[in-house]
């Protein structure tokens, strides 16, 4: 990786740029073939699975056959850590459920607030050069807890036309059974505009490659509701002399395998523990399957040297990693300066990857420097908040003058004439 030695301020906004994509470029790509869901339902989808997955299909949904098959094919020890996974991110997300709120804020007036699931969520889990099993957990675990009505999990079949029998068993601990074999931006047409086979959702969720991600924004646009706006993964590392460096290569590589547009970026004041990172990461790409992928992610990321700690944590707060790690040695007293970031790891025995499957956390974060403004999906992503408020005799007696004088001074007379009208009424009964 690219050290770069204690760059001036002026410098970071280009230091956290992350490997260009070309959007307007991939859009192109992307709304013809939306276009074609929208026109021909299945048929287009029929045709894209061979023109992209190379597979001709008789059915897109999963059968109830091959999904009772898939656990057979399962190993014990996989299952087992599967379904440690699950009890540790139900655990978690069940605890992110709050009771209604009720809350008489002045005599006579009531406001009420409570969650309602949303009916509809559509599941997109890549199954390309890695299957994420481990999605569907992530997202089909608080949809679950949430009550959402229907889940639509769409994944790209094999050359088989099979879907990976890992993500058939979890889908299957979970529930669910609306399971379609179409990948990419057509797989997120088919759930925004609903095909002969595959139903309409409200929301989508899940990660993807650029033309997934593309999609998902078209489907914004269109009024389909979106988890986050989300790109290659990342991860950031502030590391201090007491960082060991064969834990810090495994972290950067373990976000450098995802694929070749994929950023990693360590942050040290230690030049030494820079150029052994280095040399870690040399020694273990030779062992890695992915290898060819994570050397390409690397050659667009680097090292930078800072000082002051005060000042790395500025620069990896402009960065807003969608994975943080803090291997130093004061990781939670480093973590009250986290202002932006995904999900933090703390400390030199908790790496990224037990986030990405097991810890409880969700791993479904926003990347791209979209942590300024956006949060990882949670409970709260399948839910709505909906508000209620309810005036008694005395309540619109005391609030109401409130309302005409402001209603008023806006110049929106029909809204101050509509509690005129009651506290009229409550005089002439009087």
């Amino acid at each position: 990786m690219e050290i770069v030695m204690n760059p001036p301020r002026e410098e970071w906004n280009k230091l956290v740029q992350r490997p260009g994509v070309n959007l307007k470029k991939v859009r192109k790509i992307v709304k013809p073939i939306m276009k074609k869901v929208e026109r021909n339902g299945d048929s287009a989808l029929l045709k894209f699975a061979l023109e992209f997955d190379l597979v001709h299909l008789d059915d897109l949904q999963v059968s109830a056959k091959e999904i009772k098959a898939a656990a057979d094919e399962v190993e014990d020890e996989l299952k087992q850590a599967i379904e440690q996974a699950l009890h540790n991110i139900e655990l978690f997300h069940k605890a992110q459920q709050v009771p209604p709120l009720s809350l008489e804020v002045m005599p006579g007036v009531r406001c009420m607030r409570k969650s309602v699931p949303i009916e509809r969520v559509g599941l997109y889990v890549p199954g390309g050069t890695a299957p994420l099993f481990s999605t569907v957990l992530m997202l089909g675990i608080p949809a679950r807890i949430a009550g959402c009505r229907e889940v639509v999990l769409c994944t790209p079949p094999n050359r088989s036309g099979r879907v990976h029998p890992a993500i058939l068993y979890t889908a299957s601990l979970l529930g669910i059974s609306k399971i379609y074999k179409t990948g990419g931006a057509q797989a997120i047409a088919a759930m925004m505009y609903g095909t002969e086979t595959i139903p309409r959702v409200d929301k989508i969720f899940g990660p993807g490659n650029q033309y997934v991600t593309a999609a998902k924004l078209v489907a914004a646009q269109k009024g389909i509701a979106i988890d986050m706006p989300a790109g290659p993964s990342e991860v950031a590392i502030l590391a201090d002399a007491s960082a060991n460096p064969a834990f810090i290569a495994a972290d950067l590589l373990s976000q450098a395998e995802h694929g070749a547009d994929s950023q990693v970026l360590l942050v040290t004041a230690d030049l030494e523990l820079a150029q052994a990172v280095n040399d870690e990461l040399s020694k273990q790409l030779e062992d890695l399957p992915r290898a060819k992928m994570a050397e390409a992610a690397l050659a667009a990321s680097r090292v930078v040297i800072l000082k002051k700690q005060k000042d790395a944590m500025e620069f990896l707060n402009l960065y807003a990693a969608e994975h943080l790690i803090l291997a130093v040695k004061n990781a939670s007293e480093v973590a009250e300066m986290v202002i932006n970031a995904g999900s933090v790891f703390l400390g030199h025995y908790t790496p990224e990857s037990v986030g990405d499957y097991a810890s409880g956390t969700n791993h479904t974060l926003p990347t791209s420097g979209f942590a300024r403004a956006y949060s990882g999906v949670s409970l709260d992503s399948f839910l709505k908040k909906i508000t209620f408020q309810e005036l008694s005799p005395e309540g619109i007696v005391r609030l109401g003058p409130v309302v005409q004088a402001m209603a008023e001074a806006e110049h929106l007379h029909a809204h101050a004439h509509a509690v005129t009208v009651r506290l009229n009424a409550l005089t002439e009964n009087v």
